[in-house]
Parts: C-alpha cells; structure tokens; sequence
C-alpha cells in the first residue's frame, strides 16, 4: 500500500463532512436543503464549500433545475461513483467497530 496514494485519496475525500456529502449523494441526487437536513451540524458555509470542492474534483454534479423558484440539485459523476466501494469499507468498519466498543462496555 502506496501511502502517497493514500495522501491523495484522503485530499479529494477527506475531512469530516465530505464522506457524509456523498454517502448522501450516493443514495439519490439530493437538493441542498436536503443535505442540510440530513447531516448533522453542517452548516450552510461549510456545505457550499465542501460541494464546490467535491465538483470541482470531478465527483459530484451541480444542475440549476429549472423551476421556479430556481432550485439547485447535487448528483455523484460516474466518476465519483468509482468511491462507492471505499465509502461500503468506511461504513462496514464503523459497524463493525461500534459493535466492538459495545461488547468492551464495562456495566456500571
């Protein structure tokens, strides 16, 4: 294992919030609000700015629906969606350590 690959990885998807964007984004194109509602004590700052990131490396989609009022839907790219596998990994040890934790739970 390469760790300058690694690097590179964790510079496109890295980070607190990116991860939970696009296991968003991987269930179903999703409007900002939507994203908002859905992950927890990300603000609308912080959101604008990890999409425009993600877009910006080619993994997510931007499209201005035309409706009125204007709404703004984030979709994965066929690219972005090469992350899926990392993504299950990520979400498969968390399980898997979260269990781990809870079975080393002292009873009070």
């Amino acid at each position: 294992m390469a760790i300058e690959n690694v690097a590179t990885t964790l510079s496109v998807m890295g980070g607190k919030w990116k991860p939970l964007i696009l296991c968003q984004l991987f269930k179903k194109p999703r409007r900002f609000t939507e994203l908002i509602e859905t992950i927890s004590g990300v603000t609308p700052k912080v959101l604008t700015q990890q999409l425009r990131e993600l877009e910006q490396d080619g993994l997510v989609q931007r499209t201005v629906l035309q409706v009125m009022p204007a709404h703004v839907e984030y979709r994965m790219t066929d690219y972005g969606e090469t992350l899926c596998p990392v993504l299950r990994t990520m979400a498969q040890w968390g399980e898997d350590h979260e269990r781990r934790l809870e079975a080393t739970e002292v009873p009070e």
